[in-house]
């Protein structure tokens, strides 16, 4: 007679054996999952711990704010899986903390934007400045033409400070200009491009790669911002296109090898470039712009491919007039077996002091009015720590310029006046966005705070 079971009890029928196969079959194809599983949580429990260790230290130094571009995070998108994390090509920038990615080193941030390209689910957007510290940038439009028809920015005026980033732009810029209409005009040049850095040189490449005429005009040296680094300064960039060149690549180089480099460029493209010529002006003229530098020149388009650092920013103490005082550090040995006192806290105050602090015989000081360095990379604050325990070098936070005289220099040091001897001093307190220049030409410049461009 066949034996049937009520329907309920179905699921719990085991034949004379099934349980040990059962516990076998687990063994065999469960025990790999679960050791799988095991690690995977181990290691992501390992990296959000670093993750929140680096955050605290972050937080406890003061280094909150990102100095440009940086990431922002809506949360109801993310989903943890930090694929912007391995994405960033700095350490230690970004991290996941309880399953949400962060921004765990906020000062360290320099704006490469490969975490909102390698985001699955768009949830990054990158911004300007915070709900607490505003960056001024000029209005640029999505073909880098500002509110003013004709004239276009490119490179670290627009915000954007990274090589790879500049030169792209100069190349996108000038593509706009090629298709916008404005070109092939009589007595005309096609664009004028201001600057000489490598936004402005990738410029100059795609408009002679467009068949457009062009001149390039830069006050300073071939290399713009780079040309006023420290003498031997380490510079990262990335693999980058250039037109009509191709692509070049350096991971990690000296000042002097890239500006060699960005000087062959020039010769070997024989590009039309004008150094030491500061523009003074430009004016609307009928079918374009009148370009006043040491010779006026007519152009349909106008690209500016400057810095932000525009004029420096001084100290306006008294005795700041002598010569004794320069803005910018262009080779320390010059300052050899001297007394220098560096006033400022952000890279270049640092990279400056501790390449004076390697010359023979240099006494060296560094003055910053902070408490902490918060918009500094951590490579930098790591190598001035280690000068400093060396005895290299002389750290005074919270310390301001009060006066400067020929043979010496009085700080303000929490509260208490102190006079150093000094023979040479050198400010790194940054620049003064062009604001002028750009509003006498009618581009606007906006304050953003936490906000994309």
């Amino acid at each position: 007679m066949k034996q049937t079971f009520p329907s309920k009890y179905a699921g719990n029928l085991h034949l004379p054996g099934s349980g040990v196969a059962e516990v076998i079959v687990v063994a065999v194809y469960g025990t790999p999952a679960v050791i799988v599983i095991w690690l995977y949580l181990y290691l992501q429990g390992r990296r959000s711990g670093r993750a929140l260790e680096v955050y605290r230290e972050s937080m406890e130094s003061g280094l909150v704010e990102p100095a440009s571009l940086h990431p922002t995070i809506d949360y109801s998108r993310c989903l943890g899986c930090a694929t912007c994390v391995d994405a960033c090509p700095e350490k230690d920038v970004l991290g996941v903390i309880d399953n949400q990615v962060r921004l765990i080193s906020p000062a360290s941030c320099i704006g490469h934007g490969a975490c909102r390209t390698a985001c699955p689910t768009n949830a990054i957007d990158l911004v300007f400045g915070t709900a607490t510290r505003g960056v001024d940038i000029p209005h640029v439009g999505a073909d880098f033409q500002t509110n003013v028809p004709g004239i276009y920015i490119a490179g670290e005026l627009g915000g954007m400070g990274l090589i790879r980033n500049a030169i792209e732009q100069g190349r996108q810029a000038v593509a706009a200009i090629r298709d916008s209409g404005r070109v092939n005009r009589p007595g005309l040049l096609d664009v004028v491009i201001v600057g000489a850095g490598p936004a402005g040189i990738s410029a100059a490449l795609a408009a002679r790669e467009a068949g457009l005429s062009y001149l390039v005009l830069e006050q300073d040296s071939i290399g713009g911002t780079i040309s006023h680094y420290p003498r031997g300064k380490v510079v990262m960039t990335a693999p980058a296109q250039l037109p009509l060149l191709g692509e070049f690549q350096f991971r990690e180089t000296s000042k002097e090898h890239l500006m060699e480099f960005w000087t062959g460029v020039v010769a070997k493209a024989e590009l039309a470039v004008r150094t030491g010529t500061r523009v003074s002006a430009v004016d609307p003229i009928d079918g374009g712009f009148a370009v006043e530098a040491a010779e006026r020149h007519a152009a349909s388009n106008v690209l500016l491919a400057i810095g932000r650092r525009g004029t420096p920013r001084t100290l306006g103490v008294p005795g700041e007039a002598l010569g004794k005082v320069v803005y910018r550090l262009v080779d320390p040995q010059q300052y050899r077996g001297t007394r220098v006192l560096v006033v400022g806290g952000g890279d270049s105050a640092l990279e400056a002091a501790i390449s004076l602090a390697e010359e023979p015989g240099t006494e060296v000081v560094l003055s910053y009015r902070g408490t902490a360095f918060n918009r500094v990379k951590s490579k930098n604050r790591q190598r001035l720590a280690a000068a400093v325990d060396a005895g290299q070098l002389d750290l005074r936070l919270q310390s301001t310029v009060r006066e400067i005289t020929p043979d010496a220099v009085y700080l303000n040091q929490d509260g208490a006046e102190l006079q150093l001897p000094n023979d040479h001093i050198i400010v790194c307190a940054g620049g003064i966005l062009p604001n002028a220049f750009l509003e006498s030409i009618g581009v606007t410049v906006e304050t953003h705070y936490g906000t994309a461009v």
